[in-house]
This record gives C-alpha cells, structure tokens and sequence, in this order.
C-alpha cells in the first residue's frame, strides 16, 4: 500500500469538484482523486445551460427562479438551500465568465439567455429565459474551464484512482480514503482533514439512460456502506428527449429554442397536458405524457417512442444553437434534423436524491442535521436538497457550481482549525479483502449479466411507473441478484489495467443504490414528481412531505427514517402549468 497526506482529498473531477478544489488551493494542499482523465468527466456531457435570473434578455429575478425550483421539485426542495442557490446563481455565473467561459452572446455583447423547461416569469405566468448557454455544449465548456482554473492553481490530480472506501477515525471524523489504482493495481491511502465525494450519479442501473458507462453510483455506496444514509433515493428523473433506444440525450435547449414533441398522429399532444408551457412543462410532466401518448396507442408506429419536431427552426438555428445533438441525430439515425422528425423515448438522466447534506456542504447523518466532521458532498451525489422531487433543466450545473464552491469554501475553513485525525492501522484493509476475495472467487455468475439483469428489470419496475406489486418483485429480483454477485467469476486475475475488477465493484456499488431506490418508492404511498406510483397517484402532504433516510444496517436490512421538508417561503400546492 501506498501512503499520501493532504489537508483535503476532493473524489471526483466533474464540475463540483473541480469548483471546491479551486476554492481550496489557496489555503491547503489538495488532491483531486478521479476514476476518469478530468476532462472526461460526466460534467462534460451537459447540453444546454447553466440558470441564473440576469435579466438580459427580458426580465427576471431569483424570487422567481427560487419559486420555479420549489414547483418544480413539487414542493419536496429545502427552501434554504434554494434560496442561497438562486441568490448566488448571479455571481457565480459572472464568476465563471471571467474565468473565461464563451458564453453565447446577444448582439449588445450580453450573455445570452434561452427558455428552458418549467422556468418561467412572475411566478408562473409564462415561460422566461433564463439559461446561459455556449450552444448545446455548455456541460462541456465549463469542464474545461474548470480544469484550466484547477491546472493554473497547481491542483495535484490522480488519474484512473478508484475510491472503494470512506476512512473513519476513532473519533468519528472523515479521516481520507482508500483508492485503487487501475493502472498497477495497488491499494493507496489518502489521509487528509477534509474529504468531499462529487462522484456523479447512478444512472447505469437502467437500461436506457443518458449517464456514462462510468456513473455507478461509486460515492454514494461507499458512505451507504458506512452506516451514513442516502436521502430521496426514490426520486430519480427520467428526461424526456433520449435517443430512441440509445438514451444519449438530446437537450432540452431544442425545446427551448422552439422544438415540439409530436405523437404518432403528428399532434402537438403536450397541449393536452400543459396548456401554459406546453413542451417546456417540468421533466418529470413530459415524460409521463410521453409514455401516457404511448400506452394509448399513439406512440410512432405503433411503438413506443414519440417524435421531436425541429424541422421549423430552419438549418441556420439548428447548426448554431444546436450542433451537438444536430451531430448526434445525422451521426447514430442518418437523418437530418432540418428535414426529418427525430424518433425519441425518456431516458434515465438523474437522481435527485444522494449522500444528505447541508447548505455548506458537510455530510449529515440524522433527522437533526447532525454533520461528520471533514465529511463533504456536492453535485449529483448529494442531496441539499434543492431539486425535491423532480430537478429543473438547467439548475444541475447551477448546483454543481454554487455547491462545489460552497463546500471548498467551508472546507478550507475547517482544514486549517483542525489537526489531521489519526489514520486507524487497518485503513486499507476492507478494500484488500474485498478485491482479494473477487480476484480468487471461482464462482460461475457473469458480471455483465447480472448488471444486464438489474439495468432491464430496474428499467421495468422501479422505472417512470411504479406499483406496490412491481417494487416488492424487484425487491425479491434484487435479492437474487446480490446473492448471484456472491457466486461471480472473473476471467482476468491481474494487477494491471484489470477492467473486468472494477466492474465487478462497480456492480455491487449499483446493487447497493438500488435497494435504497426500490425500499425508498415502495415506502412512499404518494405521487411527487419524478416518483409516480400508479396505486397512489395523488401527492400525499399529510404523510410525506418529508425526505426519506435509507440507513444500510450490519444485518443487511435497509432502515428508512423521515425528517422534514424545510419550507421558508412558498406553501406547498398542486402543480399545475
């Protein structure tokens, strides 16, 4: 094993920890620990744009942002948390400008703004643009910002490190974590002061999604597995516009530049739906239109996918606005989105829920918001919570930036009043025996086939429709899984570059974000956004205006706990657009 010593280890290189590793540099020495080459990282697969009320195509203000955030998170949002990212959603994208992000401009030499899905004006009244965009490559433009910003203040990174394990002092403080490098195979250990997880999502336990082969949910399991709770685990969003089959995204911005969604009978059908912002109505609303126009007979041919109509913008806006998924569409389906209506189905984009957390940053671990010292999240693999029930385009990569800094900004606080905790003697132990144990095991059950199985029947059952029938059978279906990944054989006993490894873990990483997700729905008897239970499809104030903690006990039982919504300005109340 190998030994390193940092005041703060950042696990994750997207956007959110690239923002609080620079946010750090200046007052302690940090390293950036990632399974991917920085500029890989899933940040760079964003689209659209990044909100922020500016006003400078027509007006706004962060009340209304803050309001359109709340709705839109049907009400489940902690107004606090939305409040400080609405607020601070200004100055972090004039933060970003002049760090030297190329923001699409209007003709004054102002940042542009488009319309995006449930962002509107006046609380409700009508659509409002709101999103700074770089065309439909936003995600992609602030990744290398960040990079360049993190390779300027001489940020130390770790390419190809996979994090297996949190380390937890005796004492109860964050103390480093233990990585396996892909390359040699050696276990290494980082002991720091601080640590913060931005590991991204777990959209890879479905089988049509829009998340990277890489997004399994890494810093989400390895704290579950710590006895820390994930929260909100049921509420995962499935985006509207996925490439039929594919699930690469194709963004929202094409909605916001004009695009429609049309059924099998050439209808506008969201008119039927949302009557006010129509195609732009929330995610969570769009799909379940979709797949409400199919059940219903009207998908395209009879099957089950709907079409995006971009034919009417023109060839000029299209390859201006939109070369990203212009390119997609000629590249995969051989059709020209000037002329031909694009086939797309929902693809699974998002999970709102993830490790707890505070406005700061710091990991909570009970109902009382109790924080572990030197514990840190943000980005997709937290939960603040400031996307409820349901995220608004748009406001991930806001999340992402005002939370990455945030959290840096706390963590150089606390690394320099704090004195580096003592490492426990057996810190790498955990991930030596696990990895041995898979390296030896000469059991018959294929990695690919059991995750093959857990991404189709999560798809199904645990996917925009859920049942009390449908969960518990996933439950069983998940038990038998985790026990087929005991009895799973790997072709590749090596050291180096050893692939078919770190797939394994990767699987039991899904499995363990699974069963959160799975016991999370079953237990919530209401609709909220972005989880719709067909046996309860009404939202239920009374009982679960809550946010769920899944706790993963010894026993491998999973504990479910509630604590409360904070709600500072807006009264919850039904969602209508």
């Amino acid at each position: 094993m190998k030994y390193h010593t940092y005041d703060a280890v950042v696990v994750g290189a997207g956007g959110a920890g690239l923002r609080a590793a620079i946010e750090l540099t200046d007052v302690a020495s940090v390293a950036v620990v990632t399974k991917l080459y920085p500029t890989r990282s899933h940040t760079g697969a964003a689209q659209g744009g990044v909100c922020a009320a500016l006003g400078n195509t027509e007006e706004d203000h962060w009340e209304w942002h803050m309001f359109d955030t709340v709705k839109g998170g049907d009400y489940l949002v902690d107004q606090d948390a939305a409040e400080v990212m609405c607020r601070e959603a200004i100055d972090e994208i004039y933060e970003l400008e002049h760090m030297g992000l190329p923001f699409n401009r209007t003709p004054e030499g102002l940042i542009d703004q488009r319309r995006f899905g449930g962002h509107t004006r006046n609380f409700g009244e009508g659509p409002v643009r709101r999103a700074c965009y770089a065309a439909d490559r936003t995600g992609h433009m602030i990744l290398q910002t960040m990079y360049q910003q993190s390779v300027k203040h001489d940020v130390h990174f770790y390419n190809e490190f996979h994090v297996f394990d949190l380390i937890l002092s005796e004492d109860g403080r964050a103390a480093g974590v233990v990585a396996y490098e892909l390359a040699t195979g050696e276990i290494h250990i980082f002991h720091a002061k601080a640590v913060l997880f931005a590991t991204g999502g777990f959209g890879r336990a479905f089988r049509v999604t829009s998340n990277a082969q890489t997004l399994t949910g890494d810093g989400m399991a390895v704290v579950y597995r710590r006895g820390i709770p994930l929260e909100d685990m049921e509420f995962y969003q499935f985006h509207p516009t996925g490439m039929y089959k594919m699930g690469i995204l194709l963004s929202e911005a094409a909605r916001g530049e004009g695009a429609i969604l049309r059924n099998g009978l050439g209808e506008r059908f969201m008119e039927r739906y949302a009557p006010t912002l129509l195609d732009l109505a929330p995610r969570d609303m769009v799909t379940r239109a979709i797949y409400q126009e199919i059940r219903e007979g009207r998908g395209a041919e009879g099957k089950d996918y709907v079409y995006l109509d971009l034919r009417h913008l023109g060839k000029q806006v299209i390859d201006e606005k939109l070369p990203d998924i212009t390119d997609f569409v000629r590249t995969y389906f051989h059709i020209d989105p000037a002329k031909d209506l694009v086939p797309i189905q929902p693809t699974a984009h998002y999970a709102m829920g993830g490790i707890p957390t505070d406005i700061d940053g710091r990991v909570v671990t009970d109902e009382k918001n109790t924080p572990l010292p030197g514990l840190y999240a943000a980005g997709e693999t937290a939960c603040v919570s400031v996307h409820g029930a349901n995220r608004l385009g748009t406001n991930s990569l806001l999340d992402i930036l005002v939370f990455g800094r945030r959290a840096g900004a706390h963590m150089a606080k606390f690394v320099k009043e704090n004195d580096l905790p003592p490492l426990p003697k057996d810190a790498g132990e955990r991930v030596q025996q696990m990895l041995d144990g898979l390296l030896k095991a000469n059991g018959h059950e294929s990695v690919a086939k059991i995750r093959t199985d857990l991404q189709r029947d999560m798809m199904d059952l645990a996917g925009v429709y859920r049942t009390a029938e449908g969960l518990t059978k996933m439950q069983g279906i998940l038990g038998e899984l985790r026990e087929r990944y005991q009895h799973i054989g790997l072709q590749d006993r090596g050291s180096l570059f050893n692939a078919e490894l770190v797939d394994a873990v990767e699987l039991g990483f899904l499995l363990d974000c699974s069963e959160a997700l799975v016991s999370s729905a079953l237990a919530r008897e209401e609709s909220r956004g972005g989880h719709y239970r067909e046996d309860f499809p009404k939202r239920d104030d009374q009982r679960f205006l809550s946010h769920t903690l899944a706790y993963k006990r010894d026993n491998g039982q999973i504990e479910l706990r509630y604590k409360p919504v904070v709600i500072t300005r807006f009264q919850p109340k039904e969602r209508k657009y």
